[in-house]
């Protein structure tokens, strides 16, 4: 899957050409049509059935929800919301959106949610023929349910994250989360295959988990090391780190010295 196509929707035109500008810029992008509107959005996926919809939330006439809502055909396109609005969030992964990328754009972060859907792709090729389907019917699903969405309640007891959703309270053991990435204020925690939305700071968050386990590769992203299977080495000092999930997760140059140190003491123990 070397190409993937995209449709952008944004009602600003400005944020449309610089959203189109990025993306003609990334390798491996072809960006297929550009939208005004949710009306536009629908037309052009049914034309051009696209990997990815690049959908901003906030449109006169049609909301970036209620695209969803109305997405047709037994192959949907992937979903990265860019928006300038932090608090739909909870709302936008409850969708099982790829991500949910804050304006002003960066190069880097859309790299980040280019690569997800590289991935989410792949997860889904590998499935059974009726994962298109099923995947749908989990976005209709979630988009019943938009009025009770997750939050974080705090630390409970030691080793635990206390998750509120939908009226319960999952009990998540710090050992079983697997990497952990920013949305805006809302920390997505990745753990036996789930995704948990959380309200919470990079900083509030850290300071609740193992300091020795959970270490940061990146201003939005920390990663329990426990579950590193592969780490390659990059260009400029970067890393890239392959989990037991198969995520592949970048570290940048300003987070590598944890890796180096995990990569040095675990040469000391093969070497003893």
């Amino acid at each position: 899957m070397s190409h993937l196509r995209a449709v952008l929707v944004d009602d600003e035109p400005l944020a449309l050409r610089l959203l189109q500008s990025m993306l003609e810029e990334t390798s491996g992008i072809d960006v297929v049509a550009t939208c005004r509107n949710g009306r536009e959005a629908l037309s052009a996926v049914a034309r051009h059935t696209p990997d990815i919809l690049f959908l901003d939330i906030q449109m006169p006439g049609m909301n970036g929800f209620e695209v969803v809502r109305r997405l047709q055909g037994d192959t949907i396109p992937l979903v990265i919301f860019a928006t300038a609005y932090d608090h739909y969030a909870i709302e936008a992964f409850e969708v099982h959106a790829v991500d949910y990328v804050l304006k002003p754009l960066e190069t880097d972060r859309l790299e980040v949610a280019i690569q997800r859907a590289r991935e989410r792709l792949l997860q889904r090729n590998a499935g059974s023929s009726d994962e298109p389907n099923a995947e749908k019917g989990r976005l209709m699903a979630s988009l019943d349910s938009l009025d009770s969405p997750a939050e974080r309640i705090g630390n409970e007891g030691p080793g635990k994250l206390a998750i509120k959703d939908r009226g319960r309270i999952i009990m998540l053991n710090q050992a079983d989360v697997e990497w952990i990435d920013a949305a805006g204020d809302y920390m997505c925690v990745h753990a036996g295959g789930d995704t948990h939305i959380m309200r919470s700071t990079m900083k509030e968050l850290q300071q609740q988990l193992c300091n020795s386990t959970f270490k940061r590769v990146h201003r939005s992203t920390l990663v329990n090391l426990d579950y590193i299977d592969q780490i390659k080495v990059l260009t400029k000092g970067e890393y890239l780190l392959t989990l037991a999930s198969g995520a592949e997760v970048k570290v940048s140059r300003n987070y590598r010295q944890p890796i180096k140190d995990y990569l040095d003491a675990s040469r000391g123990t093969a070497a003893s």
